[in-house]
């Protein structure tokens, strides 16, 4: 069908002979932006090209093409489940003072009896959890008869008496003044997670999708697994950092991977299949930590399911699209010819021989034609501000939760639950109004819950009387669903980004065009994360606002990407402001009026 418009277009777009000599003068804008059009359809026209009619013979989803999506789901629960860990990890807890010197005296006391005697009282009743009398050379009998009077800030650690589980609180002694900043740990998180979008991107295009899912899988085998053994808390901030960089590198490596080998409704279903089980691993974690009684045992069992892996050295294929542009035909032609294979089909030797590399100036690319190339800048620029917005947005969500007091087990199981039937939801949404509409709506509405989620009451304060007391518990049970169907629309938002995004940038900077995307979208969670520690409430209903109406603004103009060839060189970009429908509907406008 598309062959037969452009076939159409071609036509349409010749002028009558009669025609050729009435203009003989100066060129008239009509003719010069005729010209443009045309230009731009060839381009668009050059896209289906050998490779696709090969792909077509490979066939659309076959054994191989499900091999692949399946490869793609346990790296995908893994990541979640290292993503998420630090939420369990900082249980709170009751820390007093170690005053085992006591034992010395009478090694017969109690853990009871040992803090009565050593511990200073609030006027409550209760122990003082940073303070300890200090020790005396006397007697146990002298101690009971006329006690302890001086304090002092504990001098031998702190013991966990009312301890359930082993926390990071307990296990680095992070208490009386050595709590860790939990902004802190999140901003080294999404740091790690620009630096990986950056780092990971550029070297996807450079290197490969194949060695690079690899690299990002070996780092989140040595940093996520051995999170297990680390001796301080520093080193484990350092190894959350390493894990967040490989979570967004395999995101982007292997988001390439499957654009590029899947065609059609197929590649959004695999996207959104692997997101569910992102989603999934959520659950996963959630249930893992309230079963397991020390933080240590979270990582070694729910981070082996990841050494398996290492079987992707010999069955991950590599993108035969990345390949021809840069210039390894042969090794394309093997890697088509095995898929093929694998689905049982045959290429025809004619066609691919038929298959050619792509001039050296087309398929030459740089990180610095993000600047330099108009279409491309504008492009980057306007998913930029949609991915900024998803991010304010998403994690302002996720933050508001955690300060209505909602237990922590809650707030994690029951949004990812609902996460999946969000990503499902996609399916039918893509089918009925395609790419870009279900962009725009999945986003409108989670913009719309955000802004309410900020500016109701959450209820707090309302606790003088009885009907205040009820009306305060409505209102934050009404906030909570209102987050949560944030969360749920947000999550699809998340989804259909990804599936457009890959679509939308060329083969030749595709992941880094990714990268680039994935950077902003956690600046706009340290954004969020910032206003929310500085406890500034308007300025975050500003923020995610206006972030959120500049990106459906521009997301109104971007082009359509469903039922359309991928492009593969920088020719190949549309420009962002209109859709090829439109183009189409101006060159024929164009073309009748030079007729």
């Amino acid at each position: 069908m598309a062959k037969e418009n452009s076939l159409k277009i071609e036509f349409k777009s010749h002028p009558h002979p009669r025609n050729l000599h009435q203009h003989d003068g100066a060129e008239s804008p009509r003719s010069c932006s005729l010209d443009m059009l045309l230009q731009r359809l060839r381009a668009i026209d050059a896209q289906d090209d050998k490779l696709t009619n090969i792909m077509d013979v490979v066939g659309e989803f076959g054994t191989f093409q499900r091999r692949l999506v399946a490869l793609n789901f346990i790296p995908n629960f893994l990541a979640s489940f290292f993503m998420f860990a630090d939420i369990f990890l900082f249980t709170p807890q009751k820390p007093y003072c170690n005053t085992s010197w006591i034992l010395a005296v009478d090694s017969n006391l109690t853990e009871a009896e040992q803090m009565n005697l050593t511990l200073p009282r609030a006027p409550n009743g209760s122990f003082l959890t940073c303070l300890m009398y200090v020790p005396v050379e006397w007697d146990l009998h002298s101690i009971i008869q006329f006690g302890l009077n001086h304090t002092d800030s504990c001098q031998n650690g702190w013991i966990y008496p009312e301890m359930k589980r082993r926390s990071l609180i307990n296990e680095f002694d992070l208490v009386c003044g050595g709590e860790p900043n939990k902004e802190i740990v999140h901003t080294m998180f999404l740091a790690g997670l620009l630096t990986g979008a950056f780092f990971f991107g550029f070297i996807t295009d450079k290197l490969g999708r194949y060695p690079t899912i690899l690299l990002s899988l070996l780092e989140l085998m040595i940093f996520g697994f051995g999170t297990a053994f680390v001796s301080s808390f520093n080193q484990y901030i350092f190894f959350r950092f390493c894990v967040s960089q490989a979570v967004v590198g395999y995101a982007i490596s292997s988001s390439a991977l499957l654009t590029e080998w899947l065609m059609g409704m197929y590649r959004a279903y695999a996207f959104i299949l692997g997101h569910c089980f992102f989603a999934m691993g959520v659950v996963f974690l959630t249930g893992l930590s309230y079963s397991l009684p020390h933080w240590r045992l979270l990582f070694l069992l729910g981070g082996t399911p990841i050494f398996p892996l290492i079987c992707y050295i010999w069955i991950l294929p590599e993108s035969p699209r990345w390949l021809i542009m840069k210039g390894k035909l042969e090794e394309a032609k093997q890697v088509l010819c095995y898929a093929a294979g694998v689905n049982k089909k045959t290429i025809p030797l004619s066609l691919l021989d038929k298959l050619q590399l792509p001039g050296k100036k087309v398929a030459s690319a740089s990180i610095l034609d993000f600047y330099s190339n108009k279409d491309l800048r504008k492009l980057t620029l306007v998913m930029c501000s949609i991915w900024f917005a998803v991010g304010c947005n998403y994690y302002m969500l996720g933050l508001k939760i955690k300060e209505l007091g909602v237990d922590i087990y809650l707030t994690q199981v029951i949004p990812g639950m609902m996460e999946v039937p969000a990503r499902l939801c996609c399916i039918f949404l893509i089918e009925q109004l395609k790419r870009r509409r279900t962009l725009i709506v999945t986003l409108f509405q989670g913009a719309i819950m955000c802004f309410l989620s900020l500016t109701l009451p959450s209820g707090k304060g309302g606790h003088r009387l009885r009907r205040l007391h009820c009306l305060a518990t409505e209102l934050k049970s009404l906030v909570v669903l209102i987050t949560l169907l944030g969360e749920f629309n947000l999550a699809a938002s998340i989804t259909m980004f990804y599936i457009y995004t890959s679509e939308l940038f060329p083969t030749v900077l595709r992941a880094t065009g990714l990268g680039l995307v994935s950077l902003v979208w956690a600046a706009g969670g340290i954004s969020s994360l910032t206003l929310v520690s500085q406890n500034i409430a308007i300025l975050a209903i500003i923020l995610c606002c206006l972030s959120a109406l500049v990106a459906l603004f521009y997301c109104s103009s971007m082009p359509e990407t469903q039922d359309q060839p991928l492009p593969d060189t920088l020719e190949h970009i549309a420009p962002h402001t209109r859709s090829i429908s439109e183009e189409l509907s101006n060159e024929d406008m164009l073309s009748d009026d030079v007729g």
